[in-house]
């Protein structure tokens, strides 16, 4: 919201016009007399102070900056002086502001690089003096401003109003809003090509002399539990704009999202060593579990799965969502070791992001030799995960890993593909 001017840094200082007199002067002082010259220069210093204080008086500067922003989302900022001036506005390495500098109105964007809470200084205001030689520099004229920074929700709430309204879909996956292949009776209607044969009603279609189908509702009410890591592993970057934990959040919003459509209890647990962050499933929980956790950091610590999973297994029976990452197959030895205390009563989803870096060693043409050996580590380094991905799947457990960009997508393929077959 709009603030007003407040006290600051301030500084008087020559524009280029000054500059190129002063110069102008260290030169005539090789023809003219030394005293005219230094009167000259003298005249001249006098006039860059009178020119920058004649524009000193306090003028309202407006600053309007949303404070709440996801992560990588632009969002927009203005800055406006009640008056001439240009306005720079500096930020932190985990904003960036674009344009910085423009003036007298400043239309910019403001884009959060990480989660979490962040300063956003005041920004600085410079008026040059009507004759052009002297500028008065104020650095304070608004108030900081204080920013919270979730994971992208935008995309979030792309992805579950995709889901209310039916448009979700990937290949071999069919819903209808909140109705598929459930197991709760909710209505006959015409037979439809792409319906399953075990949908049709005989009698009915007896009865009416052509086919009908069942509808049956998905079951609601039921539990999604969000098992974040937030070890060692979860630092590891993806590209540039983002890390391993920052992927897993982005997915965690939008399944939280989607358990409200679909009327499902939703709850959290992040865990390195210890547990760190605890939210039990509750409906309309989505608030509730992005509030816990947005604001979460890797540790350089190793987590401890079984601490996690006993913390989730006393619950009843639910769809466990655990966000890891399996790239180190040593790593995930304490994972399929604790996996079962938890497949045996839950449904549960291991999913984790591809590294972009590996995958394009393999499919990029070595032009190096160096680039050869690189491409048979990152081959050594997918075998590796290949095999813990199998024994994992071995004791039960499901497997996803997808694109950090489509993580939120493949987990919520993955939820509804649980709910339309009635598994949980």
């Amino acid at each position: 919201m709009p603030k007003t001017e407040q006290a600051g840094g301030k500084r008087v200082s020559p524009t280029r016009r000054a500059a190129v007199g002063f110069a102008v002067l260290a030169g005539l002082a090789l023809l003219l007399p030394t005293p005219l010259v230094l009167w000259g220069a003298v005249g001249l210093l006098t006039a860059v102070v009178l020119d920058a204080l004649s524009v000193r008086p306090a003028v309202d500067v407006s600053r309007s900056v949303p404070t709440i922003l996801s992560r990588g989302v632009p969002a927009p900022m203005s800055v406006a002086v009640a008056g001439t001036g240009v306005v720079r506005q500096v930020a932190p390495p985990d904003l960036a502001v674009t344009p910085a500098v423009g003036g007298p109105v400043l239309e910019a964007s403001v884009t959060a690089k990480r989660r979490g809470r962040h300063t956003l200084p005041s920004p600085a205001l410079r008026r040059v003096g009507p004759l052009g030689l002297g500028r008065w520099d104020r650095w304070t004229v608004t108030e900081p401003a204080e920013l919270t920074v979730y994971p992208d929700l935008h995309a979030a709430r792309r992805l579950a109003a995709a889901v209310r309204s039916g448009t979700f879909a990937d290949a071999g996956l069919r819903i209808r809003g909140p109705l598929g292949l459930g197991t709760e009776f909710e209505s006959i209607r015409d037979y439809q090509p792409d319906d399953d044969i075990r949908q049709v009603n005989w009698r009915a279609t007896e009865r009416m002399q052509r086919p009908m189908s069942n509808i049956y509702r998905v079951e609601q009410d039921r539990d999604v539990v969000c098992v974040v890591d937030t070890g060692r592993l979860m630092a590891a970057p993806l590209g540039n704009d983002r890390t391993r934990l920052d992927a897993a959040l982005d997915a965690v919003a939008a399944v939280a999202m989607a358990a409200d459509v679909l009327g499902d209890r939703v709850g959290v647990v992040a865990f390195d060593r210890d547990v760190r962050r605890q939210v039990r499933p509750r409906r309309n929980g989505s608030d509730a579990v992005v509030g816990a956790v947005y604001d979460l950091e890797p540790t350089d610590i190793e987590s401890d799965y079984e601490l996690a999973f006993r913390t989730v297994g006393g619950s009843k029976r639910a769809l466990v969502l655990v966000l890891t990452d399996l790239l180190e197959e040593s790593a995930a030895k304490p994972l399929v070791a604790a996996a079962p205390v938890l497949a045996r009563k839950h449904a549960v989803v291991v999913a984790g992001s591809t590294d972009p870096d590996l995958d394009s060693l393999l499919t990029t043409q070595p032009e190096l030799p160096i680039d050869a050996y690189a491409a048979a580590v990152a081959v050594d380094v997918l075998d590796a995960r290949r095999r813990a991905v199998a024994r994992l799947e071995a004791t039960g457990v499901s497997v996803l890993e997808a694109a950090p960009g489509s993580l939120a997508t493949a987990c919520i393929t993955a939820y509804l593909r649980l709910k339309a077959r009635a598994r949980l």
